[in-house]
């Protein structure tokens, strides 16, 4: 094999260059798949070589081929022809077994970069200058490469995808419903009595369990479905918002005994919601308020109707206040409400707060909070009392 630190201008084309240096391309490959690590930590050196023999073959056969300006601009996005062996095996086989090993997509992606820039610098120290066919065969090249990449990165977008789906099957379906089995197990056993006080407690920390344990899917489903641009679905009906949050007051009441709930409003309360989602909305803030709040005062929900376009529903709490910081980044995912430390009961993961946005901007509302050591902290909800304002809003945010 020639010295690639040997400058000399043979007159080989990049396709012959690359079939006959193909030892040292691969060659440093490997040495530059290694330091993807911690995936490649344990692989063996030909785990790390993977398909690059077949990506080179694929690249040096494409450059030898007769293609017209439109098929080199449309293969350079990922475009070429179906019927492409290299479409159906090496691009697509790479990125599976980098994902299957460990690989970010930016590890994947950044190999890519380092063979493109691994071939050129071998090839150009090879001649003196550059021919008109050796800046044709580069163009050639950078095509080439860039159609194994988005091939490889589609791929591995479809894989993500695939297994995202599964995941949310295996949450909504099979988990979802050994968990309903339990809560209504519970709850039969409670409404059937019992005379041991220690077997009531047992199934009543049963069915919180349980309970607990939905309340957390319904979060995961929502922020997966978020997360991959999906926007969490509502179904809205005329409903007497008012109502709703003594409701969801009356559940959490019964639940803490010791604590106090003080639901009022004014105004119409009445507007166009879903009651399920603005119900684990409310019952997210009312439910941060007796986690955080003080124990000693009440738990205001206020809800205002006065304003003919939207209604505009408060959940007050006195005690510790939310730092300025914490306020600015509460409505993030993973963002707990408060800077202590949360209790070993907490039922939100920190997505609580997040899923409330997304619940109350699907409606085309606002979310906000204010906290201060004298007042206390109150979050605030703003809803369009109708679907038109709603449209309008969307519009206005260009959703």
């Amino acid at each position: 094999m020639t010295n690639l630190n040997e400058r000399q201008g043979d007159g080989r084309r990049l396709a012959d260059f690359i079939r006959q240096n193909q030892a040292a391309i691969v060659k440093e490959w490997i040495e530059f798949a290694r330091t993807r690590s911690p995936a490649s930590n344990k692989m063996s050196k030909l785990a790390l070589e993977d398909h690059i023999v077949d990506i080179l073959a694929f690249v040096a056969d494409d450059l030898e081929s007769a293609q017209t300006p439109r098929e080199r601009f449309d293969k350079s996005r990922g475009k070429g022809p179906q019927d492409n062996p290299f479409s159906e095996s090496a691009a697509e086989i790479h990125a599976a077994l980098r994902l299957a090993d460990g690989f970010d997509i930016d590890q994947m992606v950044s190999e890519y970069w380092a063979l493109r820039a691994s071939v050129v610098k071998q090839w150009v120290a090879h001649h003196q200058g550059l021919a008109s066919t050796d800046i044709e065969d580069l163009t050639r090249f950078n095509e080439a490469i860039d159609q194994a990449v988005t091939e490889s990165v589609a791929h591995y977008t479809k894989t993500i995808n695939d297994s995202r789906n599964l995941f949310l099957g295996v949450l909504g379906h099979d988990l979802r419903n050994p968990l309903g089995a339990v809560s209504m197990g519970a709850q039969w056993m409670e409404r059937s009595g019992t005379t041991d006080a220690q077997q009531a407690k047992v199934v009543s920390e049963i069915r919180t369990a349980a309970g607990r344990a939905t309340r957390i899917l319904n979060d995961l489903l929502d922020l997966t479905r978020s997360a991959f641009g999906t926007e969490i679905p509502i179904a809205k009906i005329r409903i007497d918002i008012a109502a709703l949050c003594r409701e969801i007051a009356d559940e959490l009441r019964a639940i803490h005994v010791d604590r106090s709930f003080e639901v009022t409003h004014e105004g119409d309360p009445t507007g166009s919601c879903d009651p399920a989602r603005l119900g684990q909305v409310l019952s997210n803030l009312m439910g941060n308020a007796i986690q955080y709040g003080d124990v000693s005062g009440p738990i205001t929900v206020t809800v205002a109707g006065n304003d003919p376009n939207a209604v505009t529903i408060t959940v007050h709490n006195l005690g510790p206040p939310i730092s300025p910081e914490t306020q600015k980044a509460i409505f993030q995912s993973w963002i707990r409400g408060q800077d202590g430390n949360p209790s070993e009961h907490s039922t939100h993961l920190g997505l609580g707060l997040y899923i409330a946005k997304l619940i109350v901007e699907a409606h085309g509302g606002e979310i906000s909070v204010t906290s201060n050591e004298q007042t206390g902290t109150t979050f605030s909800l703003q809803l369009p009392r109708s679907d038109a304002l709603d449209c309008v809003k969307r519009k206005a945010r260009g959703v």
